[in-house]
């Protein structure tokens, strides 16, 4: 079954282009994982706020990524300096569909 991991944040102020730097290399480090499926990402540039859906194989995968050694230094910049709210939601995908095909 496929796993979705949500990432909604608001993101702190300042530091925008080492954050930026840093988000374009998770998401070229993500694609290399086994297990990695696909993801979306959107941001509200008035409010601060965004949202990342990462797509994975299955739990393992995405437990797998979690546990990635620049992923873990990346997730704790993120805590220090480059979010200031942020929450993750784990989920097992049991449809999904699309328009048009």
């Amino acid at each position: 079954m496929t796993v979705a991991v949500i990432f909604t944040s608001t993101r702190a102020e300042g530091d925008d282009e080492a954050y930026a730097e840093a988000a374009a290399r998770m998401v070229e480090l993500a694609e290399q994982q086994p297990g990695f499926v696909g993801l979306e990402s959107v941001r509200d540039p008035a409010t601060r706020r965004g949202i990342t859906v990462s797509y994975w194989a299955d739990e393992a995968s995405a437990r797998a990524w979690r546990g990635i050694a620049e992923h873990v230094a990346a997730q704790e910049a993120g805590r220090e300096r480059w979010y200031s709210t942020y929450e993750v939601v784990v989920a097992d995908i049991t449809r999904s569909y699309r328009h048009p095909n």
